[in-house]
């Protein structure tokens, strides 16, 4: 099959479908091409116990304006995320209750997190989101890992635990594997630490409850015959009338094409002719995160009756944080774990299950090991476009390969979370950075 048009978007994630969206509004001809057999990237619900639940992205907050303009223009309702009771930490052994974003801790650790906090926000004045390579200190931070600079400023184990646990569910690494100039922008384009952490006010403030994919679906309904799905692209050609794009669906050509799809996956496209070596370097230095989510559904959410959010923290695995996303008090009651993926994903699917549930049991008691259903999903471990939940930029990245991140080349223009001057690695980062390279596509195509 062979199709003409205007742009190829690559990619029915929330940027894809955001940019072939807004291209369409402005009268363009667009051809979505999906290597997955659903829309919806890092966006993938499910069920558990008949709940609908997301493998992905979960959640939404305050100035995440322009996913939740979309959310609501779509219909698709949020509820806020259950956050009444005391909130939990397994620390050192033994269970502790807590109710702020910071756990109940010694003084001395407070101080010492609080401080480092302090330490955090200061330097992201240093950093623009826009072009951080540029700052004075952007070299500095970018040769050391967040690792390194915790114990250059001699911070407690216990603050390195915390923010060990940051760095897994927010990028799906440990902090020595990421760097610190990538850490200060990333946090800074969420609004600082306490908005990309927080619940009630921040960044998991409320979630979907028919679950985030809904968006996506919404979004390619409209588009209808113009997405395809199963279309893997393998190579990019370009000659002097457009782009020749090849996919497992066919032979298209197009005048521009929006490639919206995480850094590191651009390298499974062959480009004819290759693209600028800078291109290349960064697809090869840009590594996504390992990140991996379980799920336990019970009768009823019994933490409540015991006074407890469902939200809880531990410093051991494999579980990390937990999150209570049940329909009502009625039940069912359903746990989402936030799971270490790296001894994790290799297990067998019986073994991982009973790891996740014994680490709710640590957290919950006993009546967590006996749920009446369960599911899990390791997105390191996909056959196809791997990794998540966003990129884990290691140290030197940012400096040597971030100027390629979203430049266009040439009639290639970039899109995707990773990309995003707001709410990089969230939904809504991706919408922005979608409708950005829309815009760009547009003034292309004019000129």
């Amino acid at each position: 099959m062979r199709i003409v048009t205007d742009v190829i978007v690559v990619g029915a994630g929330f940027a894809g479908l955001s940019a072939a969206r807004e291209l369409t509004k402005r009268g363009y001809q667009v051809l979505v091409l999906e290597g997955r057999d659903r829309v919806g990237g890092r966006s993938y619900t499910a069920t558990v116990a008949g709940v609908p639940v997301d493998l992905g992205a979960t959640f939404v907050g305050p100035t995440q304006d322009a996913v939740i303009a979309l959310a609501a223009e779509l219909g698709c309702e949020t509820v806020p995320t259950y956050s009444r009771g005391k909130n939990l930490i397994r620390w050192h052994g033994r269970v502790r209750s807590y109710r702020s974003t910071i756990p109940k801790l010694s003084l001395i650790e407070l101080l010492d997190v609080s401080r480092i906090q302090w330490r955090f926000d200061r330097l992201s004045r240093q950093i623009p989101v826009i072009e951080p390579w540029t700052a004075p200190a952007a070299h500095r931070l970018d040769q050391k890992s967040l690792e390194d600079w915790l114990r250059e400023l001699h911070a407690s184990a216990s603050t390195r635990n915390l923010m060990a646990i940051m760095a897994r569910v927010t990028w799906g690494c440990e902090p020595a594997d990421l760097s610190m100039l990538h850490a200060v922008r990333y946090v800074k384009a969420a609004g600082g630490l306490g908005r990309m952490l927080d619940v009630e006010g921040g960044a998991q403030q409320d979630r979907f409850p028919a679950g985030t994919q809904q968006i996506a679906q919404r979004m390619a309904e409209a588009l209808g015959d113009r997405v395809l799905t199963d279309a893997p692209v393998h190579r990019i050609a370009r000659d002097g009338s457009g782009f020749t794009v090849d996919s497992e669906k066919g032979r298209h050509t197009a005048a521009a094409v929006v490639l919206a799809v995480a850094p590191a996956h651009r390298a499974a496209i062959t480009f004819d002719p290759p693209l600028p070596a800078g291109y290349r370097d960064l697809a090869a230095h840009w590594p996504q995160g390992k990140l991996s989510k379980a799920y336990a559904a019970y009768e009823t959410p019994f933490w409540r009756a015991n006074g407890c959010s469902g939200e809880a923290l531990s410093d051991e695995g494999p579980v990390f944080i937990t999150f209570d996303v049940s329909p009502g008090d009625d039940g069912p009651g359903i746990l989402l774990g936030f799971v270490d993926a790296r001894n994790f994903d290799a297990l067998e699917p019986q073994l991982r299950r009973e790891q996740a549930l014994a680490g709710f049991v640590t957290l919950f008691g006993d009546k967590a090991a006996h749920p009446i259903d369960y599911l899990d999903h390791c997105w390191g471990a996909e056959s196809f476009a791997p990794g998540g939940p966003t990129a884990a930029v290691p140290p030197g990245a940012w400096v040597a390969h971030g100027r390629h991140l979203r430049a266009p080349a040439d009639g290639i223009f970039w899109a995707g979370t990773e990309t995003a001057d707001e709410w990089t690695g969230f939904l809504d980062g991706a919408v922005r950075s979608g409708r950005r390279a829309a815009t760009e596509v547009a003034g292309y195509l004019r000129s």
